[in-house]
């Protein structure tokens, strides 16, 4: 069973553009959206509405940087000091380009950072790519395609 991607992202018109770049690269994986910070943990953490949830990591975390509740910076952080969850590739999706949010991603451990595109088929490709490479040429660390229903 193929892994979802988890799309963090707030703005209702970005996130329209990102799910529809995604099922213009036709990959088959499902996308979960989370529409802030504290949604997106508790997707991760399998608390909360998503206790229910399968089993199992995203293949990607596409994130935005500024999210109500919990910012981008801080789910990073979360993700990267929880060992359950550290391995998970994170792509920094977002509009800044301050140098400031550049450098402080990468020490979070982010694995790619990417500024979207305002053109829209700049925006379509750069999805379509990152969406391919994250979820069908990525090797992810051993161990981590374990994905199954809760008994």
């Amino acid at each position: 069973m193929l892994k979802p991607i988890l799309l963090v992202e707030d703005n209702p018109n970005d996130l329209e553009l990102t799910l529809i770049a995604l099922e213009k690269s036709q990959l088959a994986n499902e996308v979960i959206i989370a529409r802030d910070g504290a949604e997106a943990l508790e997707y991760l953490r399998a608390e909360g509405e998503h206790a229910a949830r399968q089993v199992g990591n995203p293949t990607v975390v596409l994130l935005d940087l500024k999210l109500p509740k919990i910012d981008g910076l801080e789910v990073l952080k979360v993700i990267r000091n929880t060992p359950a969850l550290k391995s998970i590739p994170v792509v920094m999706l977002t509009s800044s380009k301050e140098e400031q949010d550049l450098l402080r991603s990468y020490e979070l451990g982010v694995n790619a950072y990417v500024v979207k595109p305002v053109d829209f088929e700049e925006f379509v490709r750069a999805i379509a790519d990152l969406g391919i490479f994250w979820a069908v040429l990525n090797e992810p660390p051993p161990g981590s395609y374990r994905y199954i229903k809760p008994k």
